[in-house]
């Protein structure tokens, strides 16, 4: 399982470092493995902001821009990170609702309400990713629908990423970007091509029939068993 990116936003220090000792106790633990920022302001989070955070634990209560008002900015940007506020003062914890905060915990954080709360979170975390994943393109991070992908494209050391309207260019092996699918539904046609198969309309002699008429080819040695499991995709109503 790949690490998963938590930021810590908390401008008391005392109580950040409850939090960071509580990561290191959860991974060590339960076996996950974090990538952890921390910030001290609500405002240091939003001025950098980019979608590739999975956890965001927030405090409310903090000088210039508060915790909701980080939350709102951030949803603007990220529908998927997961959001949970941490607060001294429960009548805010009603706001939550509004930025679709998962939950919120109350200080001083005792240690197994944590632990229940980050189990929760990274449950949720692991369901969002059945349905998209994310990318480094360059500099850039983008977290893609696996629904919008048709097929991705290897052309030598780079990935091409087609989608109905875009091409994404990331580093990497065709092979490690297989893996990375290997339950979402997507088959290795040839060398150079992953066919998402929610997008083959046809199969015609060597070649499949992608929903926006492009036609990719399907080498001989894989075609039996790329027709078994669209066969088998189709017949089991998968979407």
């Amino acid at each position: 399982m790949r690490d998963i990116r938590v930021g810590v936003v908390e401008d008391d220090p005392a109580a950040c470092q409850t939090i960071l000792d509580y990561l290191n106790r959860y991974q060590r633990e339960e076996g996950e493995r974090f990538i952890v920022s921390a910030f001290d302001n609500g405002s240091e989070l939003v001025s950098s902001y980019t979608p590739i955070y999975d956890i965001l634990l927030l405090d409310i209560e903090m000088p210039g821009m508060n915790g909701l008002d980080a939350a709102r900015a951030i949803r603007q940007q990220d529908s998927d990170v997961v959001i949970v506020f941490i607060t001294a003062a429960p009548q805010y914890a009603i706001s939550g609702y509004e930025v679709q905060a998962l939950s919120y915990l109350l200080k001083p954080v005792p240690w197994f309400a944590f632990s229940q709360e980050l189990k929760r979170s990274i449950a949720t975390v692991r369901s969002h990713e059945s349905g998209s994943m994310l990318v480094e393109a360059g500099a850039d991070r983008i977290r893609l629908e696996l629904a919008d992908i048709l097929y991705c494209e290897s052309i030598r050391h780079t990935i091409i990423i087609h989608t109905a309207s875009r091409k994404i260019s990331i580093s990497g092996t065709l092979t490690q970007l297989e893996e990375r699918l290997s339950s979402q539904h997507f088959f290795r046609s040839n060398s150079c091509y992953l066919v998402n198969l929610r997008h083959v309309s046809a199969v015609e002699g060597q070649d499949c029939v992608m929903t926006n008429g492009e036609r990719l080819r399907v080498s001989r040695p894989r075609k039996k068993a790329f027709l078994t499991t669209l066969t088998e995709y189709l017949g089991g109503g998968l979407r």
